[in-house]
C-alpha cells in the first residue's frame, strides 16, 4: 500500500479509531492473572499510541509529500544502476543526439490530486547516460490535444522536489497543474509541459543534483536523460530556449545550479526558498568537500563566467531562507543574465508548502515572460529588493557548523 493517498489514510484513521475504542470496551473485562491483565492493558495503550503517531505521520506526509513509498521511508531504495565518470559536461563523450529515440510507455499516475486537471501520467525511465532508473511524471497543458495546436511544440518546465520529497509533490501538495490550468487557458501563463522526475535517488542522502563518479550522476539524469525522453515522446520545444526548471528547498538549489551550469540546456529557473552553497542541506552529497561545493554552487559558477550566460532566475524566500541567496546572485549578474530576488515575509509561514503554493501563479507568470518575451494578462510579480549583501551560504564561505538544517 502506498504511503500517500486515500487507502493508507483511511486505514490509519480506522486503526486509530479501533485503538481508542478497545480500552473503553475491554479495560474492565480483561481476565486472568494480574500480570496478564496489566500486560494486555499496556499493549492496548501502546497500540493506541502507535496508531496515533502513525496517523499524524500520514497527515504530515500527505501534506508535504515527503516519502512516496516504503523504500523511501525505510531508506532501502536505490535508483542508481551505475555512476560512470561522465566528465565535465556530464555526457561521458557520448553524442547524445546520435542515441536511438527513447520510446516510453506511460500509465495514469495515482495519488492525491494526480487525476485532477486532466490527469498526470508516469513512466519508469532507464537513463542511458546517467545510469539512473527512476520514475518521471508528466502533465500536458490543455492546448496539447487541441486540433488547433497539432503542429505546435510546447515549452517544458522540469519540477524538482526537496529532500526528503516525492516527485509527486508538485502535483500533490503544491497542486501546480490545478493552479496553472485556468491560467493557461486564459493566456496568463504559457502552455508548459510539466515534468517531475525523481530527485531522491539514493537512500538517506540528498544527491545535490550533482555528478559524483562512482556514486551518482544526478545532474546528467536531470539535464540529459529526462529532457531527451520528453522530446522523444512529446511535442516539446528543443533546448535551451524551450526549457526551464523549477524547485523548492533542495530542489530550488538544484534549479538554480542547473540553469547556471547549463545555459545550453535551460533558459530559465524558479527557485523557491533555495540556497547556493550545497551545505544549505547538510545531508547533500555535494556538501562533503570544498571541491564539490564549489562545482555545484550557482554563485561560484555564475561568478566564473567570462561571458555572462543568457539565462533568467526567479529566486524567492524569507530573508535567511532563499532571499539572500537570490540577492547574492542578483548582485553579480550581468546582462544578459537576469536574476529577480523576491523577499517573502517570514510571517507568511516559513519553509513550508503553504508558502510555496501561492507563489506558483506569480512565478510562472514571470517565467512566461522570460520564455516567450511577451507580457501576460496576469498581475505583475510582487516587488523584491535585491540590494542586500550576500549571505555566507550564498557566497560559499559558510562553514558546515553554520549550516541550518531545512525543516
Amino acid at each position: 500500500m502506498s504511503l500517500t493517498g486515500t487507502p493508507f489514510l483511511f486505514t490509519s484513521i480506522a486503526l486509530t479509531t479501533v485503538a481508542l475504542v478497545l480500552p473503553l470496551l475491554l479495560w474492565s473485562r480483561v481476565r486472568g492473572p494480574v500480570l496478564v491483565r496489566h500486560a494486555v492493558r499496556v499493549l492496548m495503550l501502546l497500540f493506541a499510541q502507535l496508531t496515533a503517531v502513525t496517523l499524524v505521520f500520514v497527515l504530515v506526509n500527505d501534506a508535504n509529500d515527503l516519502y512516496d513509498n516504503w523504500a523511501d521511508l525505510l531508506g532501502t531504495g536505490n535508483h542508481v544502476q551505475q555512476a560512470a565518470d561522465l566528465g565535465k559536461d556530464g555526457t561521458g563523450g557520448i553524442p547524445t543526439q546520435a542515441l536511438p529515440k527513447v520510446r516510453q510507455t506511460f500509465t495514469r499516475a495515482d495519488g492525491p490530486s494526480m487525476h485532477a486537471a486532466g490527469g498526470v501520467r508516469v513512466t519508469q525511465l532507464d537513463g542511458r547516460v546517467s545510469g539512473v532508473d527512476a520514475e518521471v511524471y508528466v502533465w500536458l497543458p490543455p492546448q496539447y490535444d487541441d486540433p488547433a495546436y497539432r503542429a505546435t511544440k510546447f515549452p517544458v518546465v522540469e519540477l524538482l522536489s526537496g529532500y526528503p520529497g516525492s516527485a509527486k509533490a508538485w502535483f500533490g501538495s503544491l497542486k501546480v497543474h490545478q493552479q496553472l490550468l485556468p491560467l493557461m487557458r486564459s493566456g496568463q501563463v504559457a502552455p508548459f509541459i510539466l515534468v517531475a522526475p525523481r530527485t531522491n535517488l539514493i537512500a538517506k542522502v540528498d544527491t545535490g543534483c550533482a555528478n559524483i563518479p562512482g556514486t551518482v550522476n544526478a545532474d546528467s539524469w536531470l539535464s540529459i536523460d529526462v529532457p531527451r525522453m520528453v522530446t522523444d515522446n512529446f511535442r516539446a520545444r528543443s533546448a535551451p530556449d524551450g526549457w526551464a526548471v523549477a524547485g523548492y528547498s533542495a530542489g530550488a538549489h538544484c534549479a538554480a545550479k542547473l540553469v547556471v551550469a547549463h545555459p545550453d540546456r535551460y533558459r530559465a529557473a524558479i527557485s523557491l526558498s533555495g540556497y547556493n552553497d550545497p551545505i544549505g542541506e547538510p545531508g547533500s552529497l555535494a556538501a562533503r568537500d570544498l571541491g564539490l561545493r564549489r562545482q555545484n554552487n550557482p554563485y561560484v559558477l555564475l561568478k566564473g563566467y567570462r561571458t555572462p550566460p543568457r539565462i533568467s532566475l526567479y529566486a524567492s524566500g524569507a530573508y535567511d531562507d532563499g532571499y539572500r541567496a537570490g540577492a547574492a546572485l542578483a548582485r553579480i549578474a550581468k546582462p544578459p543574465t537576469v536574476v529577480r530576488a523576491v523577499l517573502i515575509p517570514r510571517s507568511a509561514g516559513g519553509h513550508t508548502m503553504a508558502v510555496w503554493r501561492p507563489q506558483i501563479p506569480t512565478a510562472f507568470g514571470w517565467l512566461t515572460r522570460q520564455m516567450t518575451g511577451r507580457a501576460t494578462a496576469g498581475p505583475p510579480p510582487p516587488p523584491g529588493n535585491a540590494g542586500s549583501r550576500p549571505a555566507a551560504l550564498a557566497s560559499g564561505s559558510a562553514s558546515r557548523a553554520g549550516a541550518v538544517r531545512r525543516p
